[in-house]
């Protein structure tokens, strides 16, 4: 077994949990996407690799994977919710209110923001989301 999946199994039994292959399934599938997916698009790539998964078992295993910070949940201009892996280092989004694109930017803007605010307010800021909505150059 190597070192990343041992990793996550001591998270999940520190959270109190059970790293199961479904939780493990759709983890992989969310860190192995480029793009942002929802809960009926994880279930049907889990379907592909597993046919007896359940809508079911993949909302709730994506509700653990959100709790335990795994897995971010966004709403990109849609009524339903898109999920993707937590990566390294933060970005944000922007997304297209014609079809729907959603391009994902970093920039040193938001950090010196949160250095700001931080110092001029004396808060301690753990989380940042920024999503920009508006058209792309092909709706504009």
């Amino acid at each position: 077994m190597d070192e990343t999946r041992d990793h996550l199994r001591d998270t999940f039994r520190a959270a109190g949990r059970r790293l199961t292959s479904q939780r493990r399934l759709i983890l992989d599938l969310l860190q192995e996407s480029d793009e942002h997916l929802d809960a009926e698009m994880v279930y049907d790539r889990a379907r592909a690799r597993d046919a007896g998964i359940s809508l079911a078992t993949v909302y709730r295993a994506l509700a653990v994977l959100k709790e335990m910070g795994l897995v971010e949940e966004h709403r990109l201009g849609e009524e339903h919710c898109h999920y993707e892996a937590v990566g390294d280092g933060p970005h944000y989004h922007f997304s297209c209110l014609g079809c729907g694109k959603v391009i994902e930017f970093d920039t040193p803007l938001v950090a010196q923001i949160q250095r700001e605010l931080s110092e001029r307010d004396g808060v301690s800021i753990i989380g940042t989301h920024l999503h920009l909505s508006g058209y792309c150059a092909e709706c504009q």
